[in-house]
Parts: structure tokens; C-alpha cells; sequence
């Protein structure tokens, strides 16, 4: 769990520095992009599950 409020936290510090340098954003803009982001990552998670190498 100390991951993952890690991981929220960095990530939120470097989109306040991407927003403050007027940069593009590094990743999908939109909830449908995010949401594709999240079921990339669960059909892999899903899928090493059953299958596993």
C-alpha cells in the first residue's frame, strides 16, 4: 500500500511541475484514455493469472 500513496504522490508532484512548465501532459488527458490505460494493465494481470509463463 506505501507503493502505491508513493506512487499517487509522485505522480501528482510531477503533473503540478508539467501543469507550472506548460508542458503536454505524459499521459491520456481524458477519463477514456486513463480508463484504457487501467484495463491494459488488468487484462495483463488477469491474463499472467491464469496463464502463467
Amino acid at each position: 500500500m506505501r507503493e502505491v500513496i508513493l506512487a499517487t504522490g509522485v505522480g501528482f508532484f510531477i503533473g503540478v511541475v508539467f501543469a507550472l512548465l506548460r508542458l503536454p501532459v505524459p499521459a491520456p488527458p481524458t477519463l477514456a484514455g486513463l480508463m484504457g490505460i487501467v484495463g491494459l494493465f488488468l487484462g495483463y494481470m488477469v491474463t499472467n493469472r491464469f496463464f502463467p509463463h
